[in-house]
């Protein structure tokens, strides 16, 4: 029983647990939740372990984020040898090293060594030089190794997201040698579907399927069955690239070679994946202005993530308002402007963004390119140009019921189909042009469309009004 300050809570026996700790919407269970709190109030091990530390760790780690911060750690200590290291993996950055940075090294060795060595490197990759160094020193050598390579590769290139366990056999063995092997052997890993072909120095020849292996005699030879691979991945690989590979040719895995052609790991589809939602996730908080922004982060953390492009948009802005200032005579004498004047900027920056949107995708997903640039730049000029009539035209009307001034509804229509139009040219040749110079356009394209659409938008209608103002 566990007091929980106006009641006690009784948790019920085991055999009494649901299965499944996630409620319909996806999210953990508020009474798995109530549940796991009091164990961790009571230190109650027993529970804790029969019950938090067999979920698989994509469970656990959703477990993790839903408690409490100071849950968290009590947790990570109570189940102690228990606590799957994986589940770390699976959290956002800063809940990940709040927790490890208060583990002691000798658990987080003793955890890294039962790992896959991308889990492994995935969690040593964050802790800095020192704790890395010393949970390293006390791993085997042969595992301290491939970890030590696989850290020396670039951040998010195909090195740092590869598993460098991997099944690798002579060209000269028969298949049944090779089955042999992978039957005899332990140390090899948990799962795969490929076997890595090679010379003596370790380069790659060819790679032989599962599948192949199980139809063929075992008295045949393994270069008679294996097969050229024609999709090994560089190590120095961007990730990004490495997953356009899976899914150009639909790989479930592939090898990773260095310069030298030499095998020194395998990219495996759950990896390929995490790869996609992580740089899908990006590119929509970057087109946000938000960075690399997570849920976890603190008020301090978020805010200065968000600053600079927010810095950038005021400096835009400023330049948006001095356009106005040029027609502030007109202004004066035609308040009805004032106000409309936000619908044709806003109707630009929606469209801007629409376009925006779609050629950054493209661009990401490598379905834009030089040759098909220009179609698609004529496709989108003349998206601009007939919902800039269409929603020009309407709003044409409305203004001109509305102020009973003919002459106004036809200049917020001209200036919406101008501003439309020239939304969506900035829409789709801003992110070509920063793509072209090698600036991420994800991070860069939404401010300039921006500055663009409102700065056509107010030129556009207070310029057309001033001269037709003026010349009646």
């Amino acid at each position: 029983m566990t007091d929980t300050g106006d009641e006690f809570l009784v948790r019920p026996p085991q055999d009494e647990l649901p299965d499944d700790i996630y409620a319909e919407d996806g999210s953990v269970r508020s009474d798995f939740l109530v549940l796991v709190g009091a164990a961790i109030a009571d230190r109650d091990t027993l529970f804790l372990r029969q019950r938090v530390a067999r979920l698989h760790e994509s469970e656990l780690g959703d477990l993790i984020e839903a408690i409490q911060p100071e849950q968290r750690l009590a947790l990570v200590r109570l189940l102690g040898d228990d606590f799957d290291l994986t589940a770390l993996t699976e959290v956002d950055e800063a809940i990940r090293l709040q927790i490890v940075d208060q583990m002691p090294n000798e658990q987080i060795a003793a955890a890294i060594g039962e790992l896959d060595s991308d889990d492994a490197v995935y969690i040593l990759e964050d802790l800095d030089h020192e704790d890395r160094e010393e949970i390293l020193a006390k791993l085997p050598f042969t595992e301290r190794v491939r970890l030590r390579r696989a850290l020396d590769y670039p951040e998010s290139s195909a090195g740092r997201r590869m598993q460098t366990e991997f099944v690798a056999v002579p060209p000269f063995w028969t298949v049944g040698q090779t089955i042999d092997y992978m039957r005899d052997e332990d140390d090899l890993p948990e799962s795969f579907t490929q076997i890595f072909v090679i010379d003596p120095t370790f380069k790659l020849l060819g790679t032989v399927d599962l599948d192949r292996i199980l139809r063929t005699k075992r008295q045949m030879k393994i270069e008679t069955i294996m097969r050229e691979t024609s999709h090994a991945v560089p190590a120095e690989m961007d990730q990004e690239e490495a997953a356009q590979l899976f899914e150009q040719y639909d790989l479930l895995s592939a090898a990773v070679v260095d310069e030298n052609d030499r095998l020194v790991g395998v990219l495996t589809i759950d990896d390929v994946v995490d790869v996609i939602q992580e740089e899908a996730e990006e590119d929509l908080l970057r087109l946000g202005g938000v960075g690399d922004e997570e849920l976890s982060d603190s008020v301090v953390e978020t805010s200065r993530s968000r600053v600079p492009w927010l810095a950038v948009n005021l400096v835009t802005a400023f330049i948006s308002a001095s356009v106005i200032s040029l027609f502030e005579g007109t202004i004066e004498q035609v308040v009805a402007l004032a106000i409309l004047m936000p619908i044709v900027a806003g109707m630009g920056g929606n469209a801007g963004s629409q376009t925006m949107t779609v050629t950054v995708r493209a661009l990401a997903t490598r379905n834009l390119d030089i040759h098909n640039a220009w179609r698609v730049a004529r496709r989108e000029a003349g998206v601009g140009l007939i919902n800039g009539a269409l929603f020009g035209t309407l709003v044409g009307v409305v203004a001109a019921i509305w102020f009973r001034d003919v002459s106004i509804g036809g200049i917020i229509t001209t200036a919406m189909l101008i501003n439309m139009f020239a939304a969506a040219m900035a829409g789709i040749t801003i992110p070509v042009l920063l793509h072209r110079s090698g600036t991420d356009p994800a991070v860069s394209s939404a401010v300039f469309v921006t500055a663009i659409t409102d700065t056509t938008g107010f030129f556009s209608f207070l310029g057309l009004a001033t001269w037709w103002f003026m010349s009646s």
